[in-house]
Protein backbone atom coordinates (compact mmCIF):
# COMPACT_ATOMS: atom_id res chain seq x y z
CA UNK A 1 0.00 0.00 0.00
CA UNK A 2 1.75 3.43 -0.97
CA UNK A 3 1.41 5.89 1.87
CA UNK A 4 -0.85 9.12 1.84
CA UNK A 5 1.50 12.16 0.06
CA UNK A 6 0.89 15.45 1.67
CA UNK A 7 1.81 17.68 -0.65
CA UNK A 8 1.39 20.83 0.91
CA UNK A 9 4.73 19.52 3.06
CA UNK A 10 6.52 18.63 0.48
CA UNK A 11 10.06 19.47 1.51
CA UNK A 12 13.93 18.89 0.07
CA UNK A 13 17.09 19.31 2.22
CA UNK A 14 19.40 20.78 -0.26
CA UNK A 15 23.20 20.62 0.11
CA UNK A 16 25.99 20.98 -2.12
CA UNK A 17 28.17 18.62 -3.62
CA UNK A 18 31.17 20.87 -3.03
CA UNK A 19 30.24 21.28 1.02
CA UNK A 20 29.74 17.28 1.07
CA UNK A 21 32.95 16.63 -0.32
CA UNK A 22 34.67 18.94 2.12
CA UNK A 23 33.23 16.75 4.58
CA UNK A 24 30.29 19.22 5.32
CA UNK A 25 26.59 18.44 5.00
CA UNK A 26 25.18 21.77 5.58
CA UNK A 27 21.93 22.87 4.06
CA UNK A 28 18.54 23.48 4.72
CA UNK A 29 15.06 21.94 4.04
CA UNK A 30 13.14 23.81 1.69
CA UNK A 31 8.90 23.61 1.89
CA UNK A 32 8.16 23.52 -1.93
CA UNK A 33 4.86 24.99 -1.28
CA UNK A 34 6.55 28.27 -0.48
CA UNK A 35 8.00 28.59 -3.53
CA UNK A 36 5.53 28.97 -7.30
CA UNK A 37 7.99 26.94 -9.43
CA UNK A 38 10.93 24.84 -10.15
CA UNK A 39 12.79 28.93 -10.95
CA UNK A 40 11.65 30.40 -7.99
CA UNK A 41 13.27 26.83 -6.02
CA UNK A 42 16.72 27.01 -7.32
CA UNK A 43 16.93 31.09 -6.89
CA UNK A 44 16.19 30.09 -3.18
CA UNK A 45 18.67 26.90 -3.55
CA UNK A 46 21.35 29.87 -4.85
CA UNK A 47 21.10 32.22 -1.99
CA UNK A 48 21.10 29.21 0.88
CA UNK A 49 24.34 28.27 -1.54
CA UNK A 50 25.30 31.84 -2.34
CA UNK A 51 29.21 31.12 -0.56
CA UNK A 52 29.66 29.19 -3.47
CA UNK A 53 30.37 30.25 -7.26
CA UNK A 54 28.24 27.48 -9.22
CA UNK A 55 26.73 25.49 -6.39
CA UNK A 56 26.23 22.00 -7.59
CA UNK A 57 22.87 21.24 -5.62
CA UNK A 58 22.64 18.10 -3.87
CA UNK A 59 19.29 16.81 -2.97
CA UNK A 60 20.57 15.10 0.30
CA UNK A 61 17.01 13.68 1.45
CA UNK A 62 12.97 14.74 0.51
CA UNK A 63 9.45 14.11 1.72
CA UNK A 64 6.12 14.18 0.66
CA UNK A 65 7.38 13.92 -2.88
CA UNK A 66 6.24 10.64 -4.69
CA UNK A 67 8.64 8.52 -6.67
CA UNK A 68 10.30 9.53 -10.07
CA UNK A 69 9.91 13.28 -9.29
CA UNK A 70 13.79 14.10 -7.63
CA UNK A 71 16.68 12.42 -7.35
CA UNK A 72 20.18 13.04 -5.35
CA UNK A 73 20.74 15.85 -8.34
CA UNK A 74 17.53 16.67 -10.71
CA UNK A 75 14.10 17.34 -10.34
CA UNK A 76 11.14 16.75 -13.08
CA UNK A 77 10.16 19.73 -14.70
CA UNK A 78 6.93 18.81 -13.81
CA UNK A 79 7.38 18.42 -10.22
CA UNK A 80 4.66 21.92 -9.09
CA UNK A 81 2.49 20.81 -11.76
CA UNK A 82 2.29 16.96 -10.05
CA UNK A 83 1.91 18.40 -6.75
CA UNK A 84 -0.57 20.76 -7.19
CA UNK A 85 -2.43 17.96 -9.11
CA UNK A 86 -2.09 15.84 -6.41
CA UNK A 87 -3.15 17.87 -4.24
CA UNK A 88 -6.47 17.90 -5.07
CA UNK A 89 -7.14 14.17 -5.30
CA UNK A 90 -8.92 12.79 -2.33
CA UNK A 91 -7.05 10.39 -0.59
CA UNK A 92 -8.10 7.11 -2.04
CA UNK A 93 -7.80 8.78 -5.83
CA UNK A 94 -4.11 9.90 -4.95
CA UNK A 95 -2.93 6.26 -3.81
CA UNK A 96 -4.87 4.36 -6.84
CA UNK A 97 -3.22 7.32 -9.03
CA UNK A 98 0.33 6.59 -7.33
CA UNK A 99 -0.21 2.99 -7.73
CA UNK A 100 -1.03 2.86 -11.09
CA UNK A 101 2.23 5.28 -12.08
CA UNK A 102 4.28 3.09 -10.00
CA UNK A 103 3.11 -0.69 -11.65
CA UNK A 104 4.69 0.76 -14.95
CA UNK A 105 2.07 2.71 -16.71
CA UNK A 106 3.19 5.98 -16.98
CA UNK A 107 6.18 7.94 -15.04
CA UNK A 108 5.12 11.18 -13.25
CA UNK A 109 7.87 13.27 -14.25
CA UNK A 110 7.12 12.67 -18.29
CA UNK A 111 4.11 14.24 -20.50
CA UNK A 112 1.84 16.53 -18.98
CA UNK A 113 0.14 15.93 -15.76
CA UNK A 114 -3.78 16.47 -17.27
CA UNK A 115 -2.66 13.59 -19.67
CA UNK A 116 -1.56 11.42 -17.36
CA UNK A 117 -4.73 11.49 -15.05
CA UNK A 118 -6.71 11.38 -17.87
CA UNK A 119 -5.05 8.13 -18.95
CA UNK A 120 -5.17 6.77 -15.21
CA UNK A 121 -8.91 8.10 -15.64
CA UNK A 122 -9.57 5.86 -18.50
CA UNK A 123 -7.85 2.43 -17.05
CA UNK A 124 -9.26 2.88 -13.00
CA UNK A 125 -12.12 1.07 -11.90
CA UNK A 126 -12.43 1.54 -8.40
CA UNK A 127 -12.10 0.54 -5.20
CA UNK A 128 -12.80 -3.41 -3.49
CA UNK A 129 -12.43 -5.39 -0.65
CA UNK A 130 -10.60 -7.70 -2.69
CA UNK A 131 -10.84 -9.32 -6.23
CA UNK A 132 -13.46 -11.71 -5.56
CA UNK A 133 -15.45 -8.53 -4.69
CA UNK A 134 -14.60 -7.03 -7.94
CA UNK A 135 -15.78 -10.52 -9.77
CA UNK A 136 -19.11 -10.64 -7.54
CA UNK A 137 -19.96 -6.91 -8.56
CA UNK A 138 -19.56 -7.87 -12.59
CA UNK A 139 -21.58 -10.96 -12.20
CA UNK A 140 -24.17 -8.89 -10.51
CA UNK A 141 -24.57 -6.81 -13.60
CA UNK A 142 -24.73 -10.00 -15.79
CA UNK A 143 -27.94 -10.74 -16.57
CA UNK A 144 -28.34 -14.23 -15.11
CA UNK A 145 -31.17 -15.95 -13.16
CA UNK A 146 -30.65 -16.00 -9.65
CA UNK A 147 -30.49 -19.77 -8.78
CA UNK A 148 -27.65 -19.59 -11.32
CA UNK A 149 -25.63 -17.16 -9.50
CA UNK A 150 -25.96 -19.92 -6.20
CA UNK A 151 -23.76 -21.90 -7.69
CA UNK A 152 -21.38 -19.29 -9.47
CA UNK A 153 -17.46 -20.33 -8.59
CA UNK A 154 -17.01 -16.45 -8.06
CA UNK A 155 -13.44 -17.07 -6.72
CA UNK A 156 -12.32 -18.87 -9.85
CA UNK A 157 -14.06 -16.03 -12.12
CA UNK A 158 -12.17 -13.44 -10.01
CA UNK A 159 -8.95 -15.52 -10.58
CA UNK A 160 -9.41 -15.16 -14.82
CA UNK A 161 -10.39 -11.62 -14.52
CA UNK A 162 -7.32 -11.15 -13.42
CA UNK A 163 -5.14 -13.40 -15.67
CA UNK A 164 -5.82 -10.97 -18.41
CA UNK A 165 -8.18 -8.02 -18.38
CA UNK A 166 -8.08 -6.30 -15.38
CA UNK A 167 -4.70 -5.75 -12.54
CA UNK A 168 -5.36 -5.15 -8.72
CA UNK A 169 -3.14 -3.77 -6.23
CA UNK A 170 -3.91 -2.62 -2.42
CA UNK A 171 -7.58 -3.09 -3.54
CA UNK A 172 -7.89 -1.18 -6.27
CA UNK A 173 -8.73 -2.42 -9.71
CA UNK A 174 -7.33 -1.31 -12.90
CA UNK A 175 -8.01 -2.10 -16.75
CA UNK A 176 -5.42 -4.00 -18.05
CA UNK A 177 -4.57 -1.37 -20.99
Amino acid sequence: MIQQINTSEARVYVGTYAKYNNGSIFGEWLKLSDYADKKEFYTACRELHNDEADPEFMFQDYENIPNGLIGECWMSDSIFEVLEALEAMNESRQEAFLIWCNNGHRKLSEGDINDLISDFDDDYIGEYKDEEDFAYEQVEQMDLPEFAKTYFDYEAYARDLFCGDYWSDGGHVFYNS
